[in-house]
């Protein structure tokens, strides 16, 4: 910018100030804004045809993101959505705990889908976390724990997460640098943690030895994909224009700091884990896409306001295929609420959302909307933090008449019928963000943009 000379004469003491670089590239980011099971992997999949960056910065193989393509469905839990895309690289990022058997048995599965190339698109962060199959074991001797003390669990996926997250809160967890660097060094590691695991869980067994063959079978696997992952974003939203991806995992209502404690998940699924799991400024934070379905599911226990114990709550089960990816689990269902919406709103400050499954509603004579809490008659104008007092709240709806039309056939706001297209301006109006996609079937076409 100072190309002519003449700007250098009359320089101020202390030199020339630098301009502020304005060419970074922002990351668009997608997140859950109920529970978990909305379709991300849906709106990632559309987005990421496009992206030359697919990330993933939280959570772990309790993740579940079903992509159709070209009528193949493919299942993803440690990989990226964008994995598919052969021109896009795939980035498992530094806040995500990572299983390796889980990994390759994922790859296997989508290897025989027809998935290739992967490993030349593969990227993984040298310093994600480790989950081992002893913190899978004792994942689920946890929950078997809770059940026998309080009768009930957290209703978790079994799959190490809560124990890999804790390792790493206690400073005790391994890396993948830690895998990748001096072998003995990591196995007289491994040896005290899995002994430290052994005696909180006498009756956990574990084969150190042949633990450590396979790891270190697995550390010669990936070592050609483990890269920095701080340098590597860095160059990545520095560099020439690209279009980079973060894809959420779980949710807001899931989140460890702003969900429904206990029953959350063990990681920041809002916002602000996108900075801390890639390394990356709130600068670099371009759109943050919300996805939410027209109603809502929750999978395992805890409390849920709108949820339908009818025969409402049922059809919306049936008709929604509402069965965990990851767990197999049937899910709760109930209506839209949007008391939580807003709440995620404000967290995360959404710059748009996509509804999902809008098609499910179809055969509904009325439609119900949460629109706020009521605790002993009185509106309460925050999402409670307590559990026991959001088991209480009442719920205040509005009411719609159903469209009884088919949708699944739209493709375009116009197809909609006119009592839809009410009932998607009044979600737009009532959380303040615009909904730039309505999904009314499975597969990619039926995401109906509308901007």
């Amino acid at each position: 910018s100072y190309a002519d000379t003449e700007s250098y004469t009359n320089l101020p003491a202390g030199g020339v100030k630098r301009p502020r670089a304005e060419s970074m590239n922002r990351v668009t980011v997608v997140l859950g804004a109920q529970w978990g099971d909305e379709g991300k992997g849906k709106v990632v999949d559309l987005l990421a045809t496009e992206s030359d960056i697919v990330c993933r910065c939280q959570g772990g193989n309790n993740a579940g993101h079903t992509v159709v393509v070209e009528g193949t469905e493919y299942d993803f839990h440690l990989l990226p959505s964008g994995i598919i895309n052969t021109k896009c690289i795939s980035l498992i990022g530094n806040g995500v705990v990572i299983h390796l058997p889980g990994l390759f048995e994922e790859i296997d599965k989508n290897e025989k889908k027809g998935l290739k190339g992967w490993e030349k698109r593969l990227i993984i962060s040298d310093r994600a976390h480790i989950v081992f199959d002893f913190h899978q074991a004792v994942d689920g001797m946890q929950e078997v724990q809770r059940q026998a003390q309080e009768g009930k669990n957290i209703g978790t996926t079994k799959k190490g997460i809560g124990p890999a997250y804790s390792c790493k809160a206690s400073r005790t967890g391994l890396r993948i640098c830690d895998l990748l660097a001096d072998f003995k060094e990591f196995s007289a590691r491994f040896k005290n943690l899995a002994q430290q695991f052994q005696s909180m869980y006498p009756a956990l067994k574990i084969d150190i030895d042949g633990e450590l063959k396979k790891l270190k079978d697995y550390a010669d696997r990936i070592r050609p994909m483990v890269r920095d992952g701080v340098y590597f974003m860095y160059d990545a939203i520095n560099g020439p224009p690209k279009k980079i991806l973060v894809e959420g995992a779980n949710a807001a209502l899931l989140d460890i700091d702003f969900g429904t404690y206990p029953f959350v998940t063990s990681s920041n699924c809002t916002v602000g884990g996108v900075c801390t799991g890639l390394g990356i400024p709130p600068t670099n934070i371009g759109d943050v896409y919300g996805v939410s379905k027209a109603y809502t599911t929750r999978v395992g226990i805890g409390a849920f306001p709108t949820e339908q114990l009818n025969a409402i709550g049922e059809l919306l089960q049936t008709r929604g295929h509402e069965v965990g990816v990851t767990t197999g689990r049937k899910r709760r269902c109930g209506w839209l609420d949007l008391v939580i919406l807003r709440y995620a709103h404000m967290i995360n400050g959404f710059t748009a959302i996509a509804l999902t499954k809008l098609d499910i509603l179809d055969v509904l004579d009325e439609i119900k909307v949460g629109v706020a809490y009521k605790l002993n008659g009185k509106r309460i104008p925050h999402f409670p933090a307590n559990m026991e007092v959001l088991q209480k709240v009442e719920v205040e709806y509005e009411t719609f008449p159903g469209w009884k039309t088919d949708t699944s056939a739209a493709r375009k706001w116009n197809d909609l019928p006119p009592k839809a297209q009410n009932y998607i301006r009044f979600v737009e109006n009532h959380i303040g963000v615009p909904i730039k996609w309505v999904g009314v079937g499975k597969s990619r076409e039926c995401m109906i943009q509308m901007f």
